[in-house]
C-alpha cells in the first residue's frame, strides 16, 4: 500500500510534465492522412509507404523542422477528419479543379492531372459534356469531379460510389455507362479491367495539393513557403523526374480554362464584397477595417497563386520540343510556342500518300466534325505526326511531332522481318522445287533430240502411207507443235528455276566485286528493246540525260528491275487509243540530281492506295494473283537496288499513277580520271 501511494505522488507529480510533452510533440510533428493505392503518388510497397506526395511532404516536414507522422485512412474518412478542427490529422493531398478552390486552408499547386470519361470498349467516344446526357454516370464521392459538378446542372444521372474501382466494377456489370475517373487512379485499374477503355479527352483539369482545416492556418503558411523554397532550388523538379519521369504536367491552358480562372476572381470579388458588407452591418468601424485588411491580403495571396499556376504552366508548353498552336475557325493563330510551326504553311509539308495539306480546309474539317485529326506528314525527307484536336466549336490546337527516326526504324525493322521469314524459306522452296525443275528441263532436252531423230523417219514412212496422221495432225504439223510444246515447257521451267533463284538471291549478300562500270541511258534501251513487244500498244515517252550518267553496277540485274517496272506499268496502265491524250502514257528518264544518277519511271494508270504501297515491295504480295503474279518483282527489284547501294522511292496516287524513282552513285567521267 505505501508503494502504491508513492507511484500515485510520483505519477501525480510528472503528470503537468508529461502533458507538457505530449503537447511538444504534437507541435514538432505533422500528421499526414493517406488514402491512395495509387503509384507514383502513394502507396505501400513491402509495408514501406512511399511515394511523390509522401516524399514531398517528408522533404517540407525537413524544412520546417517536423516530424511527418502517416496516417492510413479511406478516403471518405480523411474528408471527414479533415473538416473536423479537433481531428489528429493535420494535412491530406486531394485534387481541386484548377478553377474551384476547396473550403479548406490548401497549399500551393503540386502537381497538374486530369479527369476523363471511361467506358467498355466498343462504346461511342465521348468528345463533350453534352455526350453524357441520359447516361448512368458513376462519380466518387468527396473526389474533385465530385467537387467540379457540385452546383453545375447535371443532365445525367449520377450514380455515387466509395472508389473508382467501384465504378469501374459497376461498370463491367453494366449498371453504369460511364465512369469519370480522375487519369493515375485510372491507369492503375485499366489493367486489372481490360474491358474498359479510355473513351475521351480530358473533360476536367485539375491540380494536387495539401489542404487541411482552416485551424491549421498557420502551418499551411509553412508547409507553402516549403513548397516554394523546394521548387526555387530545383530539388521539387528533381522529385517530379524521379516519380513521374517526364518533368512537370503538360497540360494545355485552353481559352475555357481562362475563362474559368477569370471566373473565379469575379466570384472571389464579389465574395469579398459580401464579406465587406457584411461585416460592415456586423461589426464596428474598426473591426470592419480590420476585416477588410485580412480580406485584401487573402485576395492578393490567391492572384498570386494563380499568376504563378498561369507562369507555370505557360513555361512548360513553351518548353515543349514539338510545335502548339492555337487557331480559331478563321484561322488566325492565337497562341503559339514557334516551335517548327512554319511548316503549316509550307507547300512541301502534304499527306505521306501525296495529298496536299491545306490548314484552313483541314481546321474546319475538325470543328465541323467535332472529331479529332491524328495523320503521318511528310516534308522533303522528314516524316512528321500532325494532331488537330477541336477544342470547343471555334478552336482547335494543332500538334506537330517529327517522327523520322521512328518511322526509320519502323521500316528497318519490317525489312529485317522480311529478310528473316525469306532467308528461312528460301532453302526449303529451292529444294522442293529445283528437283523436279531439273528433271523437267533434263527431260524436254531429251524430247528436241528424239523429235530430231524421228524426223527423217517421219518423212520416210509418210511417203509410203501419205494418209499418216499423228494426233490428228499431219506428220509435219504434228512434229512442230511438239517442238513448239517442248519449248514451251522449257521456257516454263526455265522461268520456274528463274523465279526460285530469284528468292534464294533475295536474302544474299552483295557481291559488289563483279559491279562493272555501266551506262545508265544504255541500260534503258536494251530494257526498252527486250520489252518491245509489250510496250507496243502503249505511249512511251524517254527523256534520257547527255552526258550519259555512269554507275557502277551489274547490267543483267539492273535490266531485270528495269523490265520489271516497265511490265508494271503496262499491266496499271490503259492501251494507247489512238487520241491526242495521256492515256496510257508511259514516261522513262535519266538524270543528274543532287550529284546521284537518277532512272525515273512514271505512269499514268491505276495507281495504288496507302496500304498497297506499304507492302509492295513484301515478297509474295501482289494484286496480280489471279493473272500469274508472283509478288516477287519488286521484292527483287528493291533487293538488287540495295546491292548497288541505291535507293528505290516510289509514290503513287489511286486514280492518278504511280512514279518510281532509283538513286545510284555517279561514277566521275572517264576524261577527269585521266
Amino acid at each position: 500500500m505505501k508503494y502504491l501511494l508513492i507511484l500515485v505522488m510520483v505519477l501525480c507529480f510528472h503528470a503537468p510534465s508529461l502533458a507538457a510533452q505530449a503537447q511538444d510533440l504534437s507541435h514538432k510533428s505533422i500528421v499526414f492522412g493517406v488514402h491512395s493505392k495509387t503509384a507514383p503518388l502513394e502507396w505501400r510497397n513491402n509495408g514501406v509507404d512511399q511515394g511523390f506526395n509522401l516524399e514531398l511532404i517528408g522533404r517540407i516536414g525537413q524544412l520546417i523542422d517536423k516530424r511527418i507522422v502517416v496516417r492510413r485512412k479511406t478516403f471518405q474518412q480523411l474528408l471527414t477528419d479533415v473538416h473536423d478542427p479537433d481531428c489528429p490529422i493535420d494535412v491530406i493531398a486531394v485534387v481541386s479543379p484548377v478553377s474551384i478552390d476547396r473550403k479548406l486552408s490548401q497549399s500551393d499547386p503540386i502537381y497538374a492531372t486530369h479527369a476523363k470519361a471511361y467506358t467498355l470498349q466498343g462504346k461511342s467516344f465521348i468528345n463533350s459534356w453534352h455526350d453524357l446526357v441520359g447516361k448512368r454516370v458513376a462519380i466518387k464521392k468527396g473526389a474533385f469531379v465530385d467537387v467540379y459538378i457540385s452546383g453545375q446542372p447535371q443532365e445525367f444521372e449520377r450514380v455515387d460510389v466509395d472508389l473508382y474501382e467501384t465504378g469501374f466494377q459497376l461498370l463491367i456489370k453494366g449498371e453504369v455507362d460511364i465512369v469519370l475517373a480522375e487519369n493515375f487512379v485510372a491507369r492503375r485499374l485499366m489493367p486489372l479491367y481490360p474491358k474498359i477503355r479510355s473513351s475521351s479527352d480530358p473533360l476536367i483539369y485539375g491540380a494536387f495539393n495539401f489542404v487541411s482545416n482552416k485551424v491549421n492556418a498557420a502551418l499551411m503558411a509553412q508547409i507553402n513557403d516549403a513548397l516554394r523554397q523546394l521548387k526555387l532550388s530545383g530539388e521539387y523538379d528533381r522529385l517530379v523526374n524521379k516519380w513521374f519521369g517526364t518533368g512537370r504536367e503538360k497540360v494545355d491552358l485552353t481559352s475555357t480554362q481562362q475563362k474559368m480562372l477569370w471566373l473565379a476572381i469575379a466570384v472571389s470579388i464579389i465574395s469579398a464584397l459580401g464579406m465587406i458588407l457584411t461585416g460592415y452591418i456586423s461589426r464596428s468601424l474598426r473591426k470592419r477595417t480590420r476585416s477588410l485588411n485580412i480580406e485584401l491580403s487573402q485576395r492578393r495571396k490567391a492572384e498570386h497563386q494563380i499568376s504563378n499556376l498561369s507562369q507555370q504552366f505557360q513555361s512548360v508548353l513553351d518548353g515543349i520540343p514539338h510545335g502548339v498552336t492555337l487557331f480559331n475557325r478563321e484561322c488566325d493563330c492565337l497562341w503559339s510556342n514557334d516551335n517548327n510551326n512554319e511548316l503549316l504553311e509550307n507547300p512541301e509539308f502534304h499527306f505521306t500518300d501525296g495529298e496536299p495539306f491545306e490548314l484552313k480546309i483541314t481546321l474546319l474539317e475538325v470543328l465541323n466534325s467535332q472529331k479529332s485529326l491524328i495523320e503521318d506528314m511528310s516534308f522533303l525527307d522528314q516524316f512528321w505526326q500532325i494532331q488537330i484536336h477541336p477544342i470547343g466549336e471555334d478552336q482547335a490546337v494543332i500538334l506537330l511531332e517529327e517522327a523520322t527516326e521512328r518511322q526509320q526504324l519502323r521500316q528497318a525493322n519490317d525489312e529485317a522481318s522480311r529478310l528473316a521469314s525469306l532467308g528461312e524459306l528460301s532453302a526449303g522452296i529451292a529444294h522442293e522445287i529445283n528437283n523436279p525443275t531439273g528433271i523437267i528441263i533434263h527431260s524436254v532436252a531429251f524430247l528436241n533430240d528424239a523429235l530430231k531423230d524421228l524426223q527423217p523417219a517421219s518423212d520416210a514412212y509418210q511417203k509410203q502411207n501419205p494418209f499418216w496422221l499423228i494426233a490428228g495432225l499431219e506428220p509435219e504439223r504434228a512434229l512442230h507443235e511438239l517442238h513448239y510444246s517442248c519449248l514451251n515447257i522449257d521456257e516454263g521451267a526455265t522461268r520456274i528455276s528463274r523465279i526460285v533463284n530469284d528468292l534464294k538471291r533475295y536474302a544474299l549478300p552483295n557481291i559488289a566485286s563483279e559491279h562493272q562500270r555501266l551506262s545508265l541511258n544504255e541500260v534503258v534501251q536494251v530494257s526498252l528493246r527486250l520489252t518491245a513487244n509489250q510496250i507496243k500498244i502503249f505511249k512511251i515517252r524517254t527523256q534520257l540525260q547527255q552526258p550519259e550518267p555512269m554507275i557502277m553496277g551489274d547490267a543483267q540485274q539492273l535490266h531485270q528491275v528495269l523490265i520489271n517496272l516497265i511490265q508494271n506499268a503496262c499491266h496499271a496502265s490503259p492501251p494507247d487509243d489512238g487520241t491526242d491524250t495521256d492515256d496510257g502514257m508511259i514516261s522513262i528518264e535519266t538524270s543528274i540530281v543532287d550529284g546521284k544518277a537518277c532512272l525515273i519511271v512514271c505512269d499514268n494508270g491505276s495507281g495504288m492506295d496507302q496500304a498497297t504501297l506499304q507492302r509492295i515491295t513484301e515478297p509474295f504480295f501482289t494484286t496480280r494473283r489471279s493473272c500469274g503474279g508472283t509478288g516477287l518483282g519488286l521484292s527483287v527489284c528493291s533487293r538488287i537496288i540495295k546491292e548497288h547501294q541505291g535507293e528505290m522511292q516510289i509514290t503513287s496516287r489511286q486514280g492518278k499513277g504511280t512514279c518510281i524513282k532509283l538513286l545510284f552513285s555517279l561514277e566521275p567521267a572517264l576524261e577527269s580520271l585521266r
